[in-house]
C-alpha cells in the first residue's frame, strides 16, 4: 500500500527569517518524545491554538511532537470516497471501517499508543485521564464527522472512545486539540513551572482555590487579608479551605469523592 503523506511538527532548526515557521511541515520523528498522531479529514485545523503559548514554544523545543494523517487521501475512487450511506437507512453518512483501518495501520506505526476515537457516547474525559496519557508515549485520535464511524472499526481495532461532555461538535477536532492540551502541558518542562500544574482544579481531587493578584483594591474590592499576610501556613490553610468550599458547592460529586478517599463525611464537612 503506497503511504499517503502526513504532516509533521516538532524540533527543527530555527533562523531568523521574515517567512512564519510552519509548525506542521514535515519533520522527522524524534525518539522517545510524547507523540499526537491525528487521523482527521481537516489536517489544517493543527496545530491550530496548540502551535501558540506554552505548547507551541514546547512543540518547537521537541518536547512533543505532532502528525497529521489526512483520511481524504486513503480514500477510493475518483473522489477518494471515505464514507457511506448507514445500512439498515437514515440519516447522514458513515466513515468507513475499511478506510479507517488503513489510516489507522499507518498512525499506529513504531511504538504501540493508546487510539482514542473522540465520540459524545464515549468515557467522561477527566484530569486523571490526561495524566495517564501524558505519562505515556503519545496517543492517536481518531476524529469523527458526519454519522461517525463503522462500529466494526471500533471493535476491531479496540478503539478507546472519549467523550468532552454531553454535548454535540460537528467533529472531533477541536476535542483532539482540547484532549492533546490538556495532556501535553502535564508534560516536563512545557509549563516551567510544575507547580502550577500541581496545584490546578481536579490535581489534587478538588476545584482550585480562588485566585488574587494586583492592584489590591479594585472597584471596592480587596483581596482577602490573609494573602497579604505573608504567613505561609496561613495562606496554605486558607487555600485549601476554599477549594474544598469551591468543591463541596459546585461540584458534589467530586466532593463526595474526594471525601470518600480521605475518610472523611460528605455530609458533616
Amino acid at each position: 500500500m503506497t503511504i499517503p503523506p502526513s504532516r509533521a511538527a516538532g524540533r527543527k532548526s530555527i533562523r531568523a527569517s521574515l517567512t512564519p515557521t510552519d509548525l506542521m511541515a514535515e519533520a522527522p520523528d524524534l525518539v522517545g518524545i510524547w507523540r499526537a498522531d491525528i487521523i482527521t479529514l481537516f489536517p489544517d485545523a493543527f496545530p491550530g491554538v496548540l502551535g501558540e503559548s506554552l505548547t507551541g514554544r514546547a512543540l518547537k523545543e521537541g518536547l512533543w511532537q505532532m502528525q497529521t494523517h489526512d483520511l481524504r487521501q486513503f480514500g477510493e475512487g475518483k473522489h477518494r470516497n471515505v464514507d457511506d450511506t448507514p445500512t439498515g437507512g437514515g440519516a447522514g453518512m458513515v466513515l468507513r471501517a475499511d478506510i479507517l483501518a488503513k489510516a489507522i495501520h499507518v498512525a499506529q506505526r513504531g511504538k504501540p499508543k493508546p487510539l482514542i476515537y473522540l465520540s459524545p457516547r464515549g468515557k467522561r474525559f477527566d484530569q486523571e485521564m490526561a495524566q495517564e496519557l501524558a505519562a505515556g508515549p503519545g496517543v492517536t485520535l481518531l476524529c469523527g464527522r458526519f454519522e461517525g464511524i463503522d462500529e466494526r472499526v471500533i471493535e476491531h481495532f479496540g478503539i478507546k472512545e472519549v467523550s468532552l461532555g454531553d454535548f454535540i461538535l460537528t467533529g472531533g477536532e477541536i476535542a483532539a486539540q482540547a484532549l492533546i492540551d490538556a495532556a501535553v502541558r502535564l508534560i516536563p518542562r512545557v509549563l516551567g513551572n510544575q507547580a502550577s500544574a500541581e496545584e490546578e482544579s481536579f490535581s489534587n481531587g478538588l476545584l482550585e482555590h480562588p485566585q488574587y493578584t494586583k492592584p489590591a483594591i479594585w472597584e471596592g474590592r480587596g483581596v482577602p487579608e490573609v494573602l497579604l499576610s505573608g504567613h505561609h501556613a496561613n495562606i496554605s490553610s486558607w487555600r485549601q479551605a476554599m477549594a474544598e468550599r469551591l468543591t463541596k458547592e459546585r461540584r458534589p460529586d467530586l466532593w463526595r469523592a474526594y471525601c470518600a478517599a480521605h475518610d472523611r463525611d460528605s455530609e458533616k464537612d
